[in-house]
């Protein structure tokens, strides 16, 4: 059984960093694309990031592009999420999820990562001060 983990959130300042992990395991890493989703109190989820383990190729949303990093270590079978410039409505709790990569559109083009994900993670809070 599939399963992903994340870790690092916690509480910064606006203009500050942190850096979340999703640690994978239980299936095949690399045939797998992972995505960052995170929701906010009240709000729909939205998927912000999204990076193939195979090729390198990666989605930003717009609300993150120039400020956030997807990467991935294969040996690891971790992804990482590297936030900057962080903001107080970046607060939300975040979540990795894991998509195969042959039902994952829009990822090589690096406009979207739309797919129907298999697995997810328990989600870690990260919360930004003013």
């Amino acid at each position: 059984e599939g399963q992903l983990a994340e870790s690092g959130g916690g509480l910064a300042q606006a203009g500050g960093s942190l850096r979340l992990s999703c640690a994978a395991s239980g299936f095949p890493f690399g045939d797998y694309a992972i995505a960052w989703f995170r929701q906010a109190a009240g709000k729909e989820r939205e998927g912000i990031s999204c990076i193939s383990s195979i090729d390198g190729s990666v989605y930003y949303d717009d609300s993150v592009k120039g400020r956030f990093t997807v990467s991935s270590d294969n040996a690891k079978n971790t992804v990482y999420l590297q936030m900057n410039s962080l903001k107080p409505e970046d607060t939300a709790v975040y979540y990795c999820a894991a998509a195969q990569l042959e039902f994952v559109f829009g990822l090589s083009e690096g406009t979207a990562c739309q797919a129907i994900y298999d697995y997810w993670g328990q989600g870690t809070q990260v919360t930004v001060s003013s």
